[in-house]
């Protein structure tokens, strides 16, 4: 299991642009990928389970992968959220 912590810096905070595309990179891992944040947690790959956490600008959130490719997969993930969070 390896994780990171990020906190956003997107005005606008997780939405639904950057939740839909970072569902879609958590699906194109072949590890289980978490995201948790002010207490809640749900699985990166679902669209309505992300939008649902409310994550705002400031928030700080902890990505958890695990599996087979989450090395590859947590060193994408972080490139992820630094150009698009």
């Amino acid at each position: 299991m390896v994780s990171f912590t990020y906190q956003i810096t997107d005005e606008i905070g997780l939405h639904a642009r950057p939740a839909g595309l970072l569902a879609k990179a958590a699906k194109d891992t072949a590890s289980k990928v978490t995201i948790t944040c002010n207490g809640k947690s749900a699985d990166a790959t679902g669209l309505m389970a992300i939008m649902a956490m409310g994550i705002r600008y400031g928030d700080e959130v902890t990505v958890t992968v695990e599996g087979s490719d989450e090395k590859e997969a947590v060193k994408k993930l972080e490139t992820f959220f630094q150009e698009n969070l």
